[in-house]
């Protein structure tokens, strides 16, 4: 049994003139990445393995949420290709995984909303940003990912945990 997180990194900033890979966490991402932090280090074991798009505000949701997790940030793994990946890419990026049973991994839409989707029983129209898809998949090993059988273990959205 394996568990995946699927994160979309917090809402950035326009507020710069920066290639789009270089867009900063804007001030609405930073206040909802600090609650779904809060909110994952609270209900969620620590996963073993945290990935993220190199784009800096895949990159610093990545940051916020292995701090509050107790992540060390070291241990986070780059992969460039993340930064806009599809859905198929995204899957072969984690059926190359080999040393974990708990994986959190963090990009960009379009691809996260039709990874959800690849494996979700409920259509999901859009994974928000800083949202959270975690999964319990029914494999032994990442490389089966493609195949597994998948069950929701939750869905978070920054805007219900406002409330």
């Amino acid at each position: 049994m394996k568990t995946l997180y699927i994160i979309r990194h917090a809402k950035s900033s326009w507020s710069f003139d920066l290639p789009d890979h270089d867009r900063p966490l804007g001030r609405r991402g930073r206040r909802d990445v600090l609650i779904v932090a809060k909110h994952l280090s609270e209900n969620e074991l620590t996963p073993d393995l945290i990935i993220s798009s190199t784009a800096s505000r895949a990159l610093n949701t990545a940051l916020y949420i292995a701090d509050e997790w107790g992540y060390p940030e070291e241990q986070i793994r780059l992969d460039e290709t993340l930064f806009h990946a599809t859905s198929a890419h995204i899957l072969e990026v984690l059926s190359n995984i080999r040393e974990a049973d708990s994986v959190a991994i963090l990009g960009h839409n379009p691809g996260f909303t039709d990874l959800v989707n690849h494996f979700a029983d409920d259509y999901v129209d859009n994974l928000p940003t800083c949202g959270v898809y975690a999964l319990e998949l029914d494999i032994d090993d990442w490389k089966d990912l493609k195949s597994a059988e998948a069950t929701k273990k939750f869905l978070v959205i920054p805007k219900r945990l406002h409330q």
